[in-house]
């Protein structure tokens, strides 16, 4: 069984996200995502949620390309998950091409393509106006 795993906050869930889950999951055979939680969005990442962290984990659940979704708290567990979950194939966008290539020593790491016409801060700009 191949394992792959990808990281994100998954706020305001749309199409996009959608798109990257298909794909990671066209990868392998297990699909792990791993969500930051709010305190981590919070205190690292300079984000509040529109969604909780439990309304977002929710929302993975019930997609059936995601088999498992395990909370991110910090910028450093990736090598450990890597390790706990024994996973084969890590999957990011595009938009994070290189930041990830330590990992290479654990896995393989892919990076795909975003879809481009449609992101979380598209939309909460689109809902300024």
């Amino acid at each position: 069984m191949k394992r792959i795993i990808t990281y994100g906050t998954f706020d305001l869930l749309h199409y996009g996200h959608i798109n990257l889950l298909r794909r990671a999951k066209q990868q392998g055979d297990y699909l792990v995502v791993a969500l930051s939680t709010d305190k981590f969005n919070k205190d690292s990442k300079d984000k509040v949620c529109y969604f909780s962290y439990e309304k977002r984990k929710a929302l993975l659940e019930a997609i059936r390309f995601v088999d498992l979704v395990i909370p991110e708290d910090n910028w450093e567990q990736k090598s450990t998950d890597i390790e706990l979950y024994h996973i084969d194939k890590f999957v990011m966008g595009d938009d994070w091409v290189g930041h990830f290539d330590f990992l290479k020593e654990h896995c393989e790491v892919v990076y795909l393509a975003r879809t481009p016409e449609i992101s979380t801060t598209k939309i909460k700009a689109d809902m300024k106006k």
